[in-house]
């Protein structure tokens, strides 16, 4: 019985700890134009939630053309009420496909990274 509640407890803080790690690092969440998406129209803004609060001088985030040229405003900022929110202002985009490159830092200095495309139709 001793050993059965032994083994209940190691697989507890194992699970525990699996589990807090894997909750300290700011991966994303969603976006908004939504990561694979076509928009209407030219979006102002990009959005992108992560499952963390950022910490701005560790993050970036870029928008490039079908070329390869970026297109955003490099104004990427992390939101002021939403820590876990990074925002960067774009221009009028003329349609295509827009590939985004973000890096990202929690608070516990884990960092990630990772891309998407969105399309503009018109």
């Amino acid at each position: 019985m001793k050993r059965s509640i032994l083994r209940g407890a190691c697989f507890i803080s194992v699970l525990g700890a699996t589990m807090l790690a894997a909750g300290a690092h700011a991966f994303l969440d969603h976006a908004e134009p939504a990561v694979g998406s076509a928009a209407a129209s030219s979006p102002r803004q990009l959005k992108i939630w992560f499952t963390d609060d950022l910490v701005a001088s560790g993050c970036s985030v870029q928008v490039t053309d079908a070329a390869g040229r970026q297109v955003d405003k490099k104004d990427a900022r992390v939101d002021d009420a939403t820590k876990s929110l990074y925002i960067i202002s774009l221009p009028a985009l003329p349609p295509g496909t827009y590939k985004v490159t973000w890096h990202a830092l929690c608070p516990q200095g884990h960092k990630t990274d990772g891309n998407f495309t969105f399309t503009v139709r018109s």
